[in-house]
């Protein structure tokens, strides 16, 4: 009697091992429409390559030439500037690559076409897709930031100084920065409407720009106390940090004074998981309103 009241309450739908062998088939599933719209967005990126590359390192290699070749050719700036700048083009571009390859789109798909909506039918679950935007966004910044290298050996030519020491840091610190990009275009993604992408532009890209230490070292800011403790609040910030202090080599010996490397990881890590935390929240209440 109680082996088949046991029975009973373990079988409602087949049995354990039937429910095990669901979840199974759920699981790969979803993993199998996971990689397929991955490698859908990846094929559709690759049919529009040179728009992509327009895109993103249109506005760094202008940066970089006028800063890293022009001034200093002229005399208005040091010659060593190139060097300088170079870590923040190359953090710049695979951070801005990376939040627009998943902020507007989201921003169109979640309009009034809601063309999100096919990827919603696919069968996994909803975290799954903001999910496969942000590593998608991810890619995008790391091949956008790693073609900045040979670019700037043509552009800075001689002036073309990168350390060859911490390779692995580097890379390291490259895909930290295009995922923190990528969280970030999630909850902007997410948060703005259509109708007010302009407004991102204006209010939200050029603070976020132009407080990262993109053109400037964020210890040559102790004059300025203030706007360097503003710079501490910008995810960009942490990224070019880091990025410089594994790209600029010593001069005269002398390593050039960052923001130190822990506190380089503990601001990405937070904004990784801020961001995507709020821009899955926002997400999850964009695709059921």
């Amino acid at each position: 009697m109680a082996t088949t009241s046991q029975a009973a309450a373990e079988t409602p739908f087949g049995g354990g091992e039937a429910r095990e062998t669901r979840m199974k088939t759920h699981l790969m599933l979803a993993t199998n429409a996971f990689f397929a719209i991955l490698r859908r967005d990846i094929v559709v990126t690759g049919r529009d390559l040179i728009a992509f590359l327009a895109q993103v390192l249109l506005q760094p290699l202008f940066f970089l030439f006028i800063f890293g070749k022009v001034l200093p050719g002229i005399g208005l700036a040091a010659q060593g500037f190139g060097a300088l700048l170079l870590p923040g083009i190359v953090g710049l571009t695979t951070f801005l690559a990376a939040m627009q390859g998943v902020a507007l789109p989201l921003v169109l798909d979640l309009g009034f076409g809601r063309e999100i909506d096919d990827r919603l039918l696919a069968p996994m679950p909803d975290m799954l897709v903001a999910l496969e935007k942000v590593i998608f966004a991810t890619l995008r910044g790391l091949v956008a930031g790693g073609i900045i290298f040979p670019l700037a050996v043509w552009i800075l030519g001689n002036q073309y100084n990168v350390r060859s020491d911490r390779i692995g840091l580097l890379i390291v610190l490259l895909v930290l920065a295009a995922l923190v990009g990528a969280c970030v275009g999630l909850f902007l993604g997410t948060s703005i409407r259509p109708e007010q992408i302009g407004l991102m532009f204006s209010l939200i890209l050029t603070p976020l720009l132009f407080t990262g230490c993109t053109y400037y070292p964020w210890a040559g800011l102790d004059t300025i106390k203030w706007f360097q403790i503003v710079t501490l609040f910008n995810p960009l910030t942490y990224a070019d940090e880091g990025i410089r202090y594994a790209m600029v080599p010593p001069v005269y010996g002398v390593q050039l004074p960052t923001l130190d490397l822990q506190w380089v990881f503990l601001g990405l890590g937070v904004s990784i998981i801020l961001f995507f935390i709020l821009g899955t929240r926002t997400f999850g209440r964009r695709v059921v309103s």
